[in-house]
């Protein structure tokens, strides 16, 4: 048997850093184009809109920044990250911050893909392309949000656990930390716990990494909500979840089939029927308002889960039926307003400069606390001619609904060839990818933001997928290999029809060797061979 033994990087002690510096860069130069395209582009969004953009909830942030509390409607972990840059008193550094955030979310997927999964470096480059290149991924970057803090934290977990397939306790309690600073971000984060645990279970890596990764997790998330009790009287991470899954149900929400019976829920009924569900949450005429307490207040918050829950057990198909609506409003072709114009325009590079918000805050106001964090002036101000170059860039590239959707149905193709191992590596960022599209148009509604979180992960399932090429079902594997044996056989049988009768020489027999089987040849879910660099297959991995 002939071992073809690594290739070993050998480092000469005379090359200088700069030469070694070059020999990374031409090593990996697709990547190395792609980033600086990508930190061009982020450059010119700072240059033309400073020193940041703003969006409704953006503004809360600041206030948790400013003054340090459990907030009631959503996790304070992005509000934190606000307090830590406080010194600084620069909304632009925020900024500059998120924009590094985004193109390491690349290069992590980037050396996931070349190193554990044997990706060409060009084929890595294309996966991450949408990440670095999607305008509306470069203005979220530029908006005081979490939600490019939330991606990395995600994306970040998925790679150590792809990483790292034999997982020791140690590495658990990084994931497990992780997935506490990615629930402690956005609230949606909680449940990627449980399927990194189910993950873990399936791919039988012990008892003990799971339990320091839930262990891990569990500490931080409980005294968050053990200090959230401390403020509001209730064991929990927000007070908003109730009232968020009651606005979802509004979009059917019929009284005449639920028939409440308790006046508290009663109260909550209403015949007015609007385009979109986010009104009935957060206009003033609302219904939440009518209890003439504040409308994230624990008990409101009860009530509204309770009618909501009774909403889905009476109408079930018509929750279904909404959930399927905005579940699939994320693969159209084109970028239709919704939910409304207000809420549309905060994801566009704007051409009209507008004055922050005077509402009033938690101690202060939405302005007066941003000019407080900022130490001067934070509006918005479009320069030109930076900004031009945004408005036209982002009317050209984005990555279409349409595009997500082909690159998803990649990742499930490739789950469903990896059956016997349900689903192999593709499984977890494919599973996670989809429930982060579908769990905002279960809970609360669909909204474009939501989408970009998922794109990176649907990117990585799909090119772990094709990472050989197209691999066939295993049925149709068979039938190809019964064709080919077939065939061999007629042109054995032929041969020895011409030589019959005729004087030949004895047969020489000539030995040749077998060729290696070629790493895009080898069957993903049985193969227990090596691949080019000798390192086991990852989806021999017991996954």
């Amino acid at each position: 048997m002939v071992t073809v033994a690594e290739r070993t990087r050998v480092r000469v002690p005379g090359a200088s850093r700069g030469a070694r510096l070059r020999t990374f860069l031409l090593r990996h130069r697709h990547l190395a184009v792609a980033l600086g395209l990508g930190a061009v582009l982020r450059v010119i969004t700072m240059l033309g809109y400073r020193p940041a953009m703003w969006f409704n909830d953006s503004y809360e942030y600041v206030s948790v920044a400013l003054h340090p509390r459990p907030h009631p409607i959503r996790p304070d972990g992005y509000g934190f990250w606000l307090l830590l840059l406080k010194p600084f008193h620069s909304f632009s550094l925020v900024v500059f911050t998120q924009h590094v955030m985004g193109l390491a979310t690349a290069v992590l997927i980037y050396a996931l893909l070349i190193r554990k999964f044997d990706l060409p470096r060009w084929g890595a480059t294309l996966t991450v392309t949408p990440v670095i290149f999607d305008a509306y991924q470069i203005q979220l970057e530029h908006l005081i949000m979490s939600d490019t803090m939330f991606t990395l934290l995600v994306v970040g977990v998925i790679t150590l656990i792809l990483w790292h397939r034999r997982m020791s306790a140690r590495m658990g309690v990084v994931v497990g930390l992780l997935l506490a600073l990615t629930a402690l971000t956005r609230s949606i984060g909680l449940p990627i716990l449980a399927l990194v645990v189910a993950y873990l279970l399936v791919k039988r890596v012990g008892w003990r990494p799971i339990v320091a990764v839930v262990t891990a997790c569990a500490i931080p998330v409980l005294a968050y909500m053990a200090w959230f009790k401390s403020a509001h009287g209730r064991f929990a991470m927000t007070n908003s979840d109730g009232l968020i899954l009651y606005m979802r149900t509004m979009a059917f929400a019929d009284c005449n089939k639920i028939k409440p019976k308790e006046v508290q829920l009663i109260v909550l009924c209403t015949t007015q029927r609007k385009d979109y569900s986010q009104w009935y949450l957060w206009d003033p005429s609302g219904p939440p308002h009518r209890y003439g307490t504040p409308k994230f207040d624990g008990d409101v918050n009860e009530w509204a889960s309770k009618f909501a829950k009774e909403a889905i057990l009476a109408q079930p198909l018509d929750y279904l039926a909404v959930v399927a609506r905005d579940f699939f409003r994320a693969f159209r072709w084109d970028r239709p307003v919704f939910p409304d114009a207000n809420t549309y325009n905060q994801y566009e590079f704007r051409n009209e400069e507008k004055p922050l918000p005077t509402w009033p805050l938690y101690k202060g106001r939405a302005d007066t606390d941003a000019m407080a964090y900022e130490q001067g002036p934070a509006a918005t101000r479009i320069v030109a001619p930076w900004a031009n170059v945004m408005q036209a860039y982002q009317r050209v590239v984005r990555l279409p609904g349409l595009v997500l959707g082909i690159i998803l149905l990649i990742g499930l193709y490739g789950v469903a060839v990896r059956w016997r191992k349900l689903g192999g590596p593709v499984a977890l960022p494919w599973l996670a990818a989809v429930g982060l599209i579908l769990a905002p148009a279960a809970t609360a509604e669909f909204d474009y933001r939501y989408l970009l979180p998922a794109v990176p992960l649907a990117c990585l399932a799909a090119a772990i997928s094709l990472r050989h090429g197209v691999p066939l079902p295993a049925f149709a594997r068979a039938r190809l290999a019964a064709r080919r044996a077939a065939r061999g056989g007629e042109a054995r049988g032929g041969e020895a029809e011409v030589t019959a009768g005729r004087t030949t020489e004895p047969a020489r027999t000539t030995t040749m060797p077998l060729a290696a089987p070629v790493p895009g040849d080898l069957d993903p879910d049985t193969s227990g061979k090596t691949d080019k660099r000798g390192k086991p297959d990852a989806d021999d991995d017991p996954a």
